[in-house]
């Protein structure tokens, strides 16, 4: 009689359940709809909604019948948990190697001072940071990132099974391997306007041996902004370039990550 509803029986509330839990892990780390911008009472239907619809596309590779009792049963949800978490975090690394970037940048500039309250992080932030994130979440989305974790989230269930999550030395390295690339990506975002601040803090010591009753001070600052932004805006194809690599490379790394877990 309900065979044409997601849920066909009792018999499918656990499965189901664990099918949420790990969309749960994923909405809670991914970028944009794990945000805390994100109110609880948006993100709890639509967690439900994304069960709902996954739900009959992975169910049959959901067989949860091994546990049996409360305790192996919320190991095995805590587990699904991780799942998504560990998935999520790949993109967050990426968004940390952004405001990274922007905080390097802005102290650059001399605009190390200026903070805004970031909701993402309930935390004051540099001025340079929160321009850099919200310009890496409009890439994100140009780029439809968020798909390829959903889709990852489908291709998950045939490689690692229910409660096949634990941590290995693998899993150590992998992780560790993607923090430390987090310094090289934010380098690598930054050096356009790194370099050119770097070239006229030299040019304004030059300067201010040739001419020393001129005050440095006064025009080093307003001069750093004004070539701070005009390198950020002729260096926004670089940007765009280098995240569009990264982004790009977060499939290799989900089908990695499965393998560990597997």
């Amino acid at each position: 009689m309900f065979d044409s509803l997601p849920l066909a029986g009792l018999n499918d509330a656990l499965p189901f359940t664990l099918v949420l839990a790990r969309i749960a892990g994923l909405f809670a780390a991914i970028p944009m709809l794990g945000s805390r911008q994100v109110p609880a009472r948006v993100k709890a239907p639509l967690i439900l909604v994304m069960a709902l619809l996954i739900f009959p596309i992975v169910h049959p590779h959901v067989n949860p019948a091994d546990s049996a009792g409360i305790i192996p049963l919320a190991l095995l949800v805590i587990r699904e948990t991780l799942v998504g978490l560990t998935l999520g975090m790949l993109a967050q690394f990426i968004f940390a190697s952004i405001e990274f970037c922007g905080q390097q940048v802005g102290m650059q500039m001399g605009l190390s001072m200026a903070s805004l309250f970031d909701p993402s992080t309930q935390a004051n932030v540099p001025t340079m940071a929160v321009f850099q994130g919200a310009l890496g979440t409009l890439i994100y989305l140009a780029l439809d990132v968020h798909h390829f974790f959903l889709r990852g989230l489908v291709e998950s269930y045939q490689l690692v099974p229910v409660g096949a999550w634990h941590v290995s030395n693998g899993l150590l390295k992998f992780m560790i391997a993607a923090g430390s690339g987090m310094f090289v990506l934010a380098i690598k975002l930054a050096a356009p306007v790194s370099v050119a601040l770097l070239a006229t803090s030299v040019a304004l010591g030059i300067v201010a041996r040739a001419f020393p009753a001129m005050n440095v001070f006064i025009v080093s600052m307003p001069l750093n902004i004004g070539v701070g932004l005009l390198l950020l805006g002729l260096s926004l194809p670089v940007f765009v370039r280098v995240l569009q690599g990264s982004f790009g490379g977060l499939i290799g790394q989900m089908r990695l990550l499965f393998k560990l877990f597997a």
